[in-house]
Parts: C-alpha cells; sequence; structure tokens
C-alpha cells in the first residue's frame, strides 16, 4: 500500500523558511517523479513543484518560483521542500504526491498523503 506522510509544517512569520519532509513506502520510490501540490483555504488544489525520479530535474509553478526548492533522497526515500521568504498566501496545506507534473498528479493512479499545515502570518 503506498504510503505518503508530510511533516516539517506550522506557524511562520512573512518571510521565514520552513522545510516539509515526506517519507515514502510501499512503492518503489526511487523510480518515481514526485510532486509537492498545496490547497489554501477556499482554492482548488495547486501543483506547486515537480521532480524527477533521479532528481535531475525540477520544475516549479511561477507563484513559488525562486523561493522553494524541491530535493530528494532516494536512499532514505525522503522528498523535501525547502521554503523561504515565505508569504500570507502562501498559508494552505501542502500535500506531496506521486507523478512530477501538475499532469500527471491528476491521474488516477497517483496518490497523495494528508497534508501539513503551514501558515503564514505575522
Amino acid at each position: 500500500e503506498v504510503q505518503l506522510v508530510e511533516s516539517g509544517g506550522g506557524l511562520v512569520q512573512p518571510g521565514g523558511s520552513l522545510r516539509l519532509s515526506c517519507v515514502a513506502s510501499g512503492f518503489e520510490f526511487r523510480r518515481n517523479g514526485m510532486s509537492w501540490l498545496r490547497q489554501a483555504p477556499g482554492k482548488d488544489v495547486e501543483w506547486i513543484s515537480g521532480i524527477s525520479y533521479g532528481g535531475d530535474w525540477t520544475s516549479y509553478a511561477t507563484s513559488v518560483k525562486g523561493r522553494f526548492t524541491i530535493s530528494r533522497d532516494n536512499d532514505k526515500n525522503m522528498m523535501y521542500l525547502q521554503m523561504n521568504d515565505l508569504k500570507m498566501w502562501d498559508t494552505a496545506v501542502y500535500y506531496c504526491a506521486t507523478g512530477k507534473t501538475e499532469y500527471e498528479v491528476k491521474y488516477p493512479a497517483s496518490r497523495r498523503g494528508l497534508g501539513t499545515q503551514v501558515t503564514v502570518s505575522s
């Protein structure tokens, strides 16, 4: 059974940083592209970043490009999202998901975790 568990969320002031982690199990993590998604209150789920199975390809949504960095450690079955210069509009539940693009995460076979809350507020 595919399991994805996010952690690292919390309350941070505008301009601050957080590092999210995702631990994967139940599938061949090293053979799968992965993504981070987020859902703000009252809004649709937004794809924000993806990474190839080997980590040599990454992509970002315009809303986070230059501030967020995605990475992975295949030896540990872990994926990360370093978030810098956080804005109030980054407040959302953040999910990790299988699939590396905004299209692949919509495939029926794609899976996501339960999410971790990030709140940016002064």
